[in-house]
């Protein structure tokens, strides 16, 4: 395994968590995402980054034998994981409250334990 794409794959998924929270910050609540063209495009970008959050996860499980993100059980990896697939083939049936509960209650504590093992594989 390479450290250097395990480290690039963990980067990719911080920099599109940190995307969702900036997109996320003026979003009060879920009525925003469905009652105008801006908040329709907000919704568009942050499932996007869910998107290509999920397809990374899958990757680095790949990578590392499924072995280093369940080394971090606070966070709910299959979850984090399967959005990827209900966006990409019910993308017409998206709940906009749950893209709201996940960007409210997830991304950043996922954000944070990224970070914290990209942090942990630099000082090896």
């Amino acid at each position: 395994m390479s450290n250097d794409i395990l480290i690039e794959s963990l980067e990719q998924i911080s920099k599109s968590s940190k995307r969702i929270l900036k997109r996320f910050e003026s979003v009060n609540d879920v009525d925003y995402f469905l009652d105008s063209e801006e908040g329709l495009e907000k919704l568009d970008a942050i499932c996007m980054q869910l998107i290509a959050i999920g397809e990374g996860l899958k990757s680095i499980d790949k990578i590392t034998d499924k072995k280093l993100l369940s080394k971090h059980h606070h966070i709910n990896w299959k979850a984090a994981k399967g959005i990827r697939d209900i966006i990409s083939h019910h993308y017409f049936d998206l709940d906009a409250e749950a893209i709201y509960d996940v960007c409210e209650n997830d991304i950043e504590p996922l954000q944070k334990t990224i970070d914290h093992i990209i942090n942990g594989l630099n000082n090896k």
